[in-house]
C-alpha cells in the first residue's frame, strides 16, 4: 500500500507523481511475469553452459555474452525454489545489477509494456514470504503482472 499521498494530503504538500514503468514481458512455466527495461540489456540464446562447483542450485553456471562472461541464472529454479526443477530452455536476458551482468533463463520473452502507475494494484496478502519476490503487480487488460524484484532474484541465501 502506497501511503504517501495520504501522509503528502495529510501535511498539506502535493504528492508527487511517478512516471509509467515500462516492463518487458518474460515467461516461465506459462507463468507470464514483468522485468523493468531499464535493467534489461540485451535478448541472447545460451550456446554453452560451463557448470561452477559448489553454486546455488539456481545458477546454472557461467556464459559467454558477447566475450563477456557471466552468471546464468535459471528463473525457473529460482522462482519455485526447487533444485530438481529440470532447465529445458536456452534463451536469457541480459541484466546488470549492482555492477554486474547476469544472464536470466526464461522460456520466452514478450512484448514491452508501458505500464500506468494507474494500473498497479496492491501485492496481495495471501502471498507471504513469495511477496518478497515481486515489486509491484499490474492490472492489465488481460492479466494481472507480477514484476520482479531483482534485488531478490539476484540475492542468494533466501529462499
Amino acid at each position: 500500500m502506497n501511503l504517501a499521498p495520504a501522509v503528502a494530503a495529510a501535511v498539506g504538500a502535493t504528492p508527487v507523481l511517478t512516471a509509467d514503468l515500462r516492463c518487458f514481458t518474460v515467461t516461465i512455466d506459462k507463468r507470464v511475469y514483468g522485468i523493468t527495461v531499464e535493467a534489461i540489456h540485451t535478448v541472447f540464446e545460451i550456446v554453452a553452459v560451463t557448470p561452477v562447483p559448489l553454486a546455488p542450485y539456481q545458477i546454472l553456471g557461467l556464459v559467454n555474452l558477447r566475450g563477456k562472461i557471466v552468471t546464468a541464472i535459471s528463473l525457473r529454479r529460482r522462482l519455485r525454489n526447487d533444485p530438481h526443477a529440470v532447465e529445458t530452455s536456452k534463451l536469457a536476458v541480459g541484466v546488470e545489477h549492482g555492477g554486474e551482468s547476469f544472464a536470466l533463463v526464461v522460456d520466452e520473452v514478450g512484448d514491452v509494456l508501458t505500464l500506468d502507475r494507474g494500473s498497479q494494484i496492491e501485492i496481495p496478502p495471501h502471498l507471504g514470504p513469495d511477496a518478497a519476490r515481486i515489486s509491484s503487480v499490474h492490472r492489465l487488460d488481460d492479466m494481472i503482472l507480477p514484476v520482479l524484484d531483482l534485488d531478490w532474484v539476484l540475492t542468494f541465501g533466501r529462499s
